[in-house]
């Protein structure tokens, strides 16, 4: 398992080198029932991304519906790490904490490779 995340993590890191954030804006739509990223936009189900990248997992100022994992997870998040998360929520934190019993609230799993990796540069042109 720790050589597929490897894996995975090494194919994300050289697809962001092609992340185009344009087209990830459009596929941010599918993320907009339950986030913002404007800056100063309110929070919804899910936290307000504007400015996610360089943030610290589970904070985000006036948000407190972060998952128990999400939480204790709190590394930094970078564009690579955003990449990985939303292909599988949980999975990533279980992965990440080595909590088998880890959970996300979010359930929305972005699928498609490309689609993940203009999301990531999507988030990171917000600053």
């Amino acid at each position: 398992m720790v050589e597929k995340v490897e894996e995975a993590v090494k194919t994300a890191e050289a697809a962001l080198l092609s992340g185009d954030a344009a087209k990830g804006e459009k596929v941010f739509n599918k993320c907009k029932a339950c986030h913002t990223a404007e800056e100063g936009g309110k929070h919804k189900i899910g936290p307000n991304l504007f400015g996610v990248i360089g943030r610290t997992a589970g904070t985000a100022d006036g948000f407190t519906k972060y998952s128990d994992a999400m939480v204790a997870y709190g590394q930094t998040w970078t564009p690579e790490l955003v990449v990985e998360y939303v292909e599988n929520p949980s999975n990533f934190l279980k992965d990440k904490t080595g909590d088998t019993s880890a959970k996300s609230k979010m359930t929305f799993k972005l699928r498609d490779d490309q689609d993940r990796v203009d999301v990531a540069a999507y988030l990171d042109s917000l600053k």
